[in-house]
Formats: structure tokens, sequence, C-alpha cells
């Protein structure tokens, strides 16, 4: 297998059906676009998807065999918006055959299925939903619909799809189709129970582990009060990663209608190098809070400290002495390989102290920029962090600005924006005055004022 997804699907997201409430699932609706791009990235075969809204059996999983399937989502106001997928039959057939030579029952859906489901076969929102960020890559599909078994015979009925796949070579993807508790709130389609949060909290943190054999440790109050429908998805995808070890990236997380969307990958490799590469993350992250300029030191031990406690770290004159004698606006940027993961900073001194400064900023960009989601432990020994201390800024014209030199500031009222200098793709002092105004919302052909600044950068080592 490909890829191993997790994505809900609230028809609302679409536009046609949201109407503008789409708006409020913002988070959702670029995490799910970014999975799309990764699968039509990867270019599978087929995809794999399992679905809690077809045809659901006490004892049976069902397996879409029919080998066209259609459906549109005319039950949400959107008859227009409608999809027509072949199945990949042979892999569909191997799927039942491997899962009932385990003992796990799998009912046939569709024409030729020999059974009362022959007409029944049709994509419901659990899938085309999800499938609707694929756009219109071209693929062939296994439609699954889980199955009341216990979670332990979806664990193997995820082991037999694996092994089916293997067996035909096929290049292929899985998505779990579910959303998380249904209980979110008080105003949303059912009523409020406080299993609901502590339900999709539990989750995501497994997911973000990546270590699913948690999800089998859940208790059953806990999930049943919960009202979600995606547990079952994850039993399954759970099963396929079988012997694999996984690292789970939580791509988002909201619920603003009261349930619970949650859109992750999980990543996987052979167990003894992922071992090796943690190792090695693990024992560079303590090296760069040894070694290096205090500045990013600081940077780096107070954002290990905030995600091991939860707090801001209290600071010892004694440990910085250089940082404490002086004040200073600083940022604090923060890259994954050649990736942006957060940037933070302030013009001008707003703490007592250079030292504040830095931990106040490097907490932000690790988890306040809201162009990102908030950074965990495994991301902090993974990134690379750099701090710019700035000098006073100057007003000057476009003709004084050098992108590499200098950092600049445009400001029109109360709007403001600044671009740091020697930025990677900004090589004209055009293009940095250009995005410097995008981020003030300031047209280029307005009034405006620019200041140029110099800055100290302090970077970690990359070794």
């Amino acid at each position: 297998m490909k890829g191993y997804y997790l994505m809900p699907h609230p028809p609302l997201i679409i536009p046609q059906i949201g109407r503008g409430e789409e708006k409020k699932i913002e988070s959702t609706i670029k995490a799910c676009t970014e999975i799309g791009r990764r699968i039509r990235e990867t270019a599978p075969d087929t995809v794999i998807i399992i679905t809690p809204h077809g045809m659901v059996f006490r004892d049976a999983v069902a397996v879409y065999t029919q080998e066209e399937i259609s459906g549109d989502l005319g039950r949400f106001g959107a008859p227009g918006i409608s999809m027509s997928l072949e199945t990949d039959t042979e892999l569909a057939d191997l799927i039942i055959e491997n899962a009932e030579k385990d003992g796990l029952a799998a009912v046939r859906i569709g024409s030729g299925a020999g059974n009362h489901y022959e007409d029944r076969a049709q994509l419901d929102h659990g899938v085309m939903v999800p499938l609707y960020f694929t756009g219109d890559m071209k693929f062939r599909i296994v439609c699954l619909a889980y199955g009341f078994l216990t979670p332990r015979e979806l664990y193997r009925f995820g082991m037999a799809i694996e092994k089916s796949v293997k067996e035909t070579g096929r290049s292929a993807v899985m998505i779990a189709s579910g959303d998380l508790s249904h209980h979110l709130t008080d105003d949303g389609p059912y009523k409020y129970s406080p299993y609901g949060p502590k339900f999709d909290k539990r989750i995501t943190e497994i997911i973000s582990s990546g270590n699913l054999d948690e999800i089998f440790s859940l208790e059953e109050r806990e999930t049943s009060e919960a009202g979600e429908c995606g547990l079952r998805s994850l039993y399954m995808l759970a099963g396929a990663l079988d012997g694999k070890t996984a690292e789970g990236e939580l791509l988002s997380y909201e619920g603003p209608f009261g349930v619970g969307y949650a859109v992750a990958e999980f990543h996987f490799g052979d167990e003894a190098e992922i071992q090796d590469l943690m190792t090695e993350s693990v024992s560079r992250h303590v090296r760069r809070m040894k070694e290096g300029s205090s500045h990013t030191r600081l940077a780096r031990v107070s954002l290990d400290y905030f995600f091991r406690n939860h707090v801001p770290m209290p600071l010892k004159k004694s440990d910085w002495p250089e940082l404490f004698s002086k004040r200073g606006g600083a940022f604090v940027s923060i890259k994954i390989g050649r990736n942006l993961r957060g940037c933070i900073g302030t013009i001008m001194p707003t703490t007592g102290s250079l030292a504040e400064e830095i931990v106040q900023n490097a907490i932000s960009a690790a988890v306040e920029d809201p162009r990102f989601m908030p950074m965990d432990m495994e991301e902090l020994r993974e990134c690379d962090i750099s701090v710019d201390v700035l000098g006073s800024p100057q007003r000057c014209s476009r003709e004084d600005l050098d992108p590499k030199r200098y950092g600049v500031i445009v400001s029109r009222g109360s709007r403001k924006g600044l671009l740091l200098p020697e930025l990677e793709g900004v090589d004209t002092s055009g293009q940095q005055l250009a995005i410097a105004l995008s981020k003030a919302v300031i047209p280029e052909d307005a009034d405006y004022e620019i200041e140029r600044f110099e800055v100290v950068r302090y970077e970690e080592e990359t070794k």
C-alpha cells in the first residue's frame, strides 16, 4: 500500500451544499485538499475506501463488487454532484477470499453478487466527500462498508486487505472515511455529551503518536457515548498497517458544528530504519540544546520545556546573562527541511529582556502561527530554528532597499507588513516590497511608508 489516510465526510464541505457554511471548516478543507494532492502525486491504480454509510451489517463487512458504482449527493440538495467509478473487481474478490480464509464474513454488494443485495451498490457521501478532493484523477475503487464486528475482527479484515494488495501487486492507497464524535456541543445535530470532547482528544492524541494499537484500549462507554462513525474505519486501517511502524500526521482537527472532523496521514517504513532515524533526531535535538548560539539554544530549550510541561519555561538570569542584558525585537523561524513550519516575532521589544522575547516568540511560532497546525515534540526534534534580532527601523525609499541586507516594513494607518531579509526566493526589492504589502493588505498603488532594518541572524548547525 502506498498511503493510509483518515478523512471526514461532511457534505457541507462542498460549496454547493455548504453555501458559505463550509468557510467555518477551512482547516478541514485545507487538510483534505492536501490529502487529495498527495494521493494524486502517488497516482495509485486503486483507491480502497472504508465507509460507515453503506450497507452496514452486524456480523460482516460489505464489499462492493459491481463493475461500476455510481452515486450523487442529491439527498443533500446537490444532485449535480455525482460520481461513477470502476471497481477493481480482481482485488475486491481477493479481499473477500482472504478474509473468508481467516474466518471473517464478507458480503458481496452489487450485480452478480448472487444474493439479496445485487441492486444495492451505490456510492454514499462517506465515499464521495473524501474522493471529491482527488479531483479528476483516474483510478479504480474498492469500496467497503464496515460491519459491527469486534475491533480485533475488523483489524484482521484490514490485514486481509493489505495481504490482497500485495498479492495482486496493486499500487493502492487506503482511505478510512469517518467523523469523530457527534456530541461535541448542544447546538450540533446531537445532544452534548462530556464523552464527546474526551473521545476526540484521545483519538487525535493517538493519531499524532501513530500508535494505533491504543485505539483498542479505549473504554466501550467512552466510544459509545461519543457517538462517532470513524473508529471502525480506523480499526481496519490499523490492521492494514500491521507489521509496520507508523507515524501519524494530524493535518487538522476541528468541530464547529458539534461533530469532530480529523484529517490525517499515517506514514510508514521499515521499523529498523525508523528507529535509526528517531534515535538520530533525538540525539541532534539534545546536542542543539547544548551547542550553538545562546539565542537558538534558548529557543529550543524553551520549546522542549513547553512541550513537556505545557507552560512557558521559567527563566533564570544566571543561565542566560547575555540575553538578559539587552532588549530588542526578535523573530523566531522554524523550518522542517526547506519548508517553513512557523515564524512569529516582534518589531520592537515587548518584554523586559531579549531572553523573554525569544521564549515568547518561540512558543508563538511553534503553536500559534495561524498558517500552520500547532507543532509537537516530534516535529521539534526534526526542525531547524533560527533567531533574528532586529535593529532599529529607519524610514527610507524603495530605492534604498536591498533584500539580501535589509528587512522591510510597510505601513499605512494601522496596517503594517514586515518581511525579513535574505529569504529564499526573494531576490529583488520589488519582490520583497510586494510580499510585505500583501501581508499588510495594502494596495501597491496606495500611499504608504517604507522602513528598512538590519538583523543579526543566529542559525543552528545543520549537521
